[in-house]
């Protein structure tokens, strides 16, 4: 007796480019794929290789998406409909020839910067998936661009984008119990809204700018409040608004991140997320990734030091940003849904004006005056993690950050 197979589904091997790449090949339509009759006998360069010129034409040797290399052909100038990837052609040709130090480009490229321009299309187009799983997996409005103008390194190894806290073993989120009875929490707040019943006063003015100094703590309406979710005292729950571009730096500073648009002085840009763990656990890691010469542990200090964000191999696009001894960003605890003040979110908020394409940096041994702190408790250094008191003990890490205040050292 035959079977009923109309509900069954058996997962495909293939890529969709492979897919697609087969349909044209045997002819065959598919409108998902976007194979028609009218385009069924048309291929999709995917990168670029190579390029000659004879005297009468220019030549291109094509890889096409969904072939194997074995597959590429040379393509004349005049067959080939992909202005964009010919424009990046060749401005990665000319900035290696002037690496060379040569100024013509020649009739036939030589092996070796043919196969660099072979290697840097393979990384640009490693860097376009990575690119696309990262805007696919935020939660936020804010865009995720990547670019490396500089060398051949590809998207980060054994890292995670993830948009909220991941708590390490045997640590426990207590959820907010009570949420304010507001109708308009910034104008007519009921007993001073969530700040007030912490004893504070109200973070941000009508534009969701921040208005408190650094050192004191941000109390934010949380899941149980009666406003909703326009409320201007909900900011850093709403999460990144901007684009940013995480981008390869050309100083020897690995990957920055940089604004693609305009911010305004005192405007919440983005938080350091990561996994949530002891400051046991810290330090045992932080001598780690000591010798590999690099650190993402930040403590959550402001009241105790019990716990510490590790970004190392978890964290969102903070991971990137890079230190700075005059930053734009600052830093401010934040308590949204959770009760336990030894473990804020931390926020980061533009000191002034940022323009667009400029670098994003904060302070890894940011510094909090004591007369702007609120609570005798808090502990005035946000500083990265993983190091003892005693300075003898670690090597001490150089600054790169270029600035006129640069205290040349990071640790």
């Amino acid at each position: 007796m035959a079977e009923n197979l109309n509900d069954c589904r058996v997962p495909c091997k293939m890529s969709w480019d492979e897919l697609e790449a087969m349909c044209r090949l045997e002819r065959l339509h598919n409108d998902q794929l976007g194979v028609n009759r009218a385009n069924v006998n048309e291929y999709e360069v995917e990168f670029l290789c190579d390029y000659k010129k004879t005297k009468e034409e220019e030549f291109y040797l094509v890889k096409w998406r969904g072939f194997p290399e074995s597959d590429n052909t040379w393509e004349p100038k005049r067959n080939l409909r992909c202005p964009k990837l010919i424009k990046q052609f060749h401005l990665d040709l000319d900035k290696e020839l002037r690496r060379h130090k040569r100024r013509c480009i020649p009739k036939k490229l030589d092996k070796e910067i043919a196969l660099f321009l072979l290697q840097k299309a393979k990384v640009r187009q490693s860097l376009q998936r990575w690119e696309a799983h990262l805007n696919q997996t935020r939660n936020h409005p804010g865009r995720i661009f990547v670019i490396n103008d500089v060398d051949l390194e590809g998207p980060p190894k054994n890292f995670t984008y993830i948009n909220n806290y991941k708590v390490g073993q045997g640590i426990v989120l207590n959820e907010m119990a009570v949420g304010c009875e507001c109708k308009n929490c910034l104008e007519e707040p009921v007993n001073g809204c969530c700040p007030g019943a912490s004893l504070h006063r109200m973070a941000y003015n009508d534009r969701g700018q921040v208005r408190i100094r650094p050192g004191k703590p941000i109390y934010e309406c949380n899941s149980r409040c009666s406003c909703g979710p326009d409320c201007p005292n909900r900011v850093v729950q709403k999460g990144i608004q901007f684009n940013l571009c995480i981008f390869k730096t050309e100083d020897g500073r690995g990957w920055g991140v940089r604004t693609l648009q305009h911010i305004k002085k005192n405007t919440f840009v983005m938080e350091y997320i990561g996994e949530i763990i002891t400051t046991d656990e810290a330090e045992r890691r932080g001598h780690v990734y000591d010798r590999q010469g690099s650190t993402y542990l930040f403590d959550l200090d402001y009241v105790e030091d019990v716990y510490t964000v590790d970004a190392a191999h978890q964290g969102n696009i903070s991971h990137f940003v890079n230190h700075s001894c005059n930053p734009n960003l600052q830093v401010f605890n934040v308590f949204i849904d959770n009760i336990d003040e030894r473990l804020p979110r931390i926020a980061l908020f533009s000191t002034r004006a940022i323009r667009a394409g400029e670098e994003l940096t904060f302070d890894y041994k940011m510094q909090i005056d004591p007369v702007d702190t609120e609570s005798t408790k808090m502990d005035s250094s946000f500083s990265l993690a993983g190091l003892p008191s005693s300075p003898k003990k670690r090597i001490r890490v150089e600054c790169r950050c270029g600035s006129d205040l640069c205290r040349k050292y990071l640790f």
